[in-house]
């Protein structure tokens, strides 16, 4: 028994007759007869009774036709299940992040991803990057995103990495007098306090030194773990700042037009590698890939914009 009998056993219970049948499903009368007759040869008794030039469906018809429209239903239910799928309407996508882009930033683009696509499920987390890591080299997650910097490398092997080197900003009040510079410099920053993250952080590490090569004071006043509360301190004209693009583009998504920081290039340049991380073992979804595409097209655009 297959699905072209069944197929075609059903069209000639609900139509009564071969001819009829075999032009709803674009056959020959002789192709939906042979299947016909395969199907009842197959089960091992008659179908239907031939009299009078007309097909009489026995009772067993009845219930196999039961049995064939759950069937075919299911069939056709899971085809366009699968087109749903394929046409990124349908699915789970799962994001584990660093705290600083999943506030604003993966949230906004996530919004535009799924947009008109009910269809569509999204679970989002925010974790330290060597737990986006872990999370992701176990398959919880579908896509990451990290500080390599700060990643274990013990976890490499089961995940694959895709890094974009950020070169970071300075953030500092919009009405400060260094605002009006193309870029700020580490000499610029002598003395003045600054808001940083943790001491070993490797943001941390090349701002020291650069203000080191500028035999500058590197005057650290306020210490966070993550970008996003740096600012703060910068808002309220507390310090200056040293943060990722990324971080600067959350901050713009959050506070729109009432924005009382700039963001200037700072020199020398201060990087971050920041990584979109997928099981290096298991295929990504369709879905998953689309939105690793498009992930990886906005951290591009906002290192481009910056």
């Amino acid at each position: 028994m297959n699905l072209k009998q069944l197929s075609a056993f059903r069209e000639v219970m609900l139509t009564g007759s071969v001819s009829e049948a075999a032009r709803n499903l674009y056959r020959t009368q002789p192709a939906v007869s042979a299947m016909i007759a395969s199907l009842e040869a197959d089960i091992g008794f008659e179908l239907f009774l031939r009299r009078g030039g007309r097909l009489h469906p026995v009772p067993e018809a009845h219930y196999l036709l039961e049995e064939a429209n759950a069937i075919l239903d299911r069939l056709d239910s899971t085809a366009r299940t699968m087109r749903s799928v394929r046409d990124l309407e349908q699915g789970t996508l799962r994001v584990v992040s660093m705290p600083g882009p999943a506030v604003f930033l993966l949230p906004a683009l996530i919004s535009r991803f799924v947009g008109g696509r009910e269809g569509i499920r999204v679970s989002l987390i925010s974790r330290s990057s060597p737990q986006v890591q872990q999370l992701v080299s176990v398959q919880q997650y579908d896509v990451g995103l990290a500080d390599v910097g700060l990643m274990d490398a013990g976890e490499t092997a089961l995940v694959s990495h895709d890094t974009e080197r950020l070169e970071c900003l300075c953030a500092l009040p919009a009405d400060d007098p260094l605002a009006k510079r193309q870029a700020v410099e580490a000499g610029d920053l002598d003395g003045k306090p600054m808001a940083t993250l943790f001491a070993g952080h490797p943001t941390h590490v090349q701002t020291e030194a650069a203000f080191e090569r500028a035999a500058a004071d590197f005057n650290v006043r306020f210490e966070t773990q993550y970008f996003i509360p740096l600012l703060t301190f910068v808002e309220q004209g507390l310090a200056y700042a040293i943060v990722d693009p990324l971080s600067a583009e959350s901050y713009r998504l959050y506070r729109g037009g009432a924005q009382a920081l700039v963001f200037r290039p700072f020199e020398p340049t201060i990087y971050l590698d920041a990584s979109i991380v997928t099981p290096a073992h298991r295929p990504l979804s369709t879905l998953a890939q689309a939105f690793a595409t498009i992930l990886k097209d906005e951290i591009r655009r906002i290192e481009k914009a910056a």
